[in-house]
């Protein structure tokens, strides 16, 4: 692999910053900046994420889109610097691409990270130089052989063209009396057992009849069918303020717009996957779009829904509460939103 592209992040003292690498990205360097807020505080900067587990690399499990995220939320400390006595601290950190991380900065003091992307070399790991390594390691006198022969008696054999040694041989082999290997024997059976079938395949009148078409695994095709009917998730879109928004589902039914009063299903999660508020049953959650009756987030994140449709809403604190604490949700929180539209009226 090699290092490509200085990675950095400005981390604001008393802040929270989620983050989803477009790479793997390797961290470096902490440290404090040029101007201090406190001259004597202390940081400890903190890293939040999902822990993996022996599931995550069971390969059996990679196409099971509908398994649910595996581990458990994690926080580490990273690195804990003091103004005058330690204010920058050397990592080795790799952040992996396309994984959410939640980093904290418990001081007062701005914090910068350091690092730099890492772009992951295409080689053939089964190049031909390694295969040259290999034949000329051998030696024919080292080599096993159900026929002993004295490898300089090869030289008076007669060999055989590359075309010749792939034609497809017509007639049955003679049968050995050596006791074919488990490996071969194995791979006659099922030939063998064809062969009877086919020779079952007659017809009343003594002529062969055809052979019958052989259907798909019904578990191939319940797996073809379900992918079919699983709607494609659409990309996610940040808008401006750093909201971001992904389309789960397209509605087919109305739209809602700037002044419209619509009934909403949501469930809402910190990013450690904590659930601080849902409606999910019972009677929808009515407000008017646009009007300010709810978060910014979702006045400006649920225009353009339409009647049936499914979004996931990526709300930043500045256009949720902020520096405030509510309830269940920490000051200075991203939140999640799953949404689905019920009503427009």
């Amino acid at each position: 692999m090699a290092e490509v592209e200085v990675w950095s992040l400005e981390l604001p003292g008393g802040s929270e910053e989620a983050i989803t690498p477009p790479a793997d990205t390797r961290v470096t360097n902490i440290s404090f900046g040029e101007e201090l807020a406190d001259a004597n505080g202390r940081s400890v900067i903190k890293l939040g994420y999902q822990a993996l587990t022996a599931d995550d690399f069971d390969e059996d499990d990679e196409d099971d889109e509908d398994a649910p995220p595996q581990g458990t939320y994690t926080t580490t400390v990273l690195s804990a610097l003091t103004a005058g006595k330690i204010e920058q601290t050397t990592v080795n950190l790799v952040l992996l691409e396309d994984r959410d991380y939640v980093l904290t900065n418990t001081g007062k003091n701005t914090v910068y990270l350091t690092g730099n992307y890492i772009k992951h070399d295409d080689e053939d790991p089964y190049g031909d130089s390694e295969l040259d390594s290999d034949e000329e390691g051998y030696d024919l006198d080292e080599v096993s052989s159900d026929v002993e022969m004295n490898p300089e008696d090869l030289a008076d054999l007669e060999i055989d063209s590359d075309a010749s040694r792939f034609e497809e041989v017509q007639d049955e082999a003679p049968k050995s009396a050596k006791r074919p290997r488990d490996s071969d024997a194995a791979a006659e059976k099922p030939k063998e057992a064809k062969d009877k079938k086919n020779k079952k395949l007659k017809a009343e009148d003594g002529k062969p009849a055809p052979a019958p078409v052989e259907e798909a695994p019904k578990k191939e095709k319940k797996e073809e069918k379900k992918k079919a009917e699983k709607p494609a998730t659409k990309a996610e879109k940040e808008l401006p303020g750093g909201l971001k928004i992904q389309d789960v589902k397209i509605g087919d039914g109305a739209e809602a717009k700037k002044g419209a009063r619509v009934g909403m299903r949501y469930i809402g999660k910190l990013l450690n996957g904590h659930v601080f508020d849902k409606n999910t049953k019972g009677k929808p959650f009515y407000f008017k779009v646009g009007k300010g009756e709810v978060i910014k987030g979702w006045d400006q994140g649920i225009p353009g829904m339409k009647v049936g449709g499914e979004r996931i809403l990526t709300v930043p604190a500045s256009m949720a509460y902020g520096n405030k604490k509510m309830g269940d949700i920490p000051a200075n929180s991203v939140l999640k939103f799953e949404v689905k539209l019920i009503e427009v009226k």
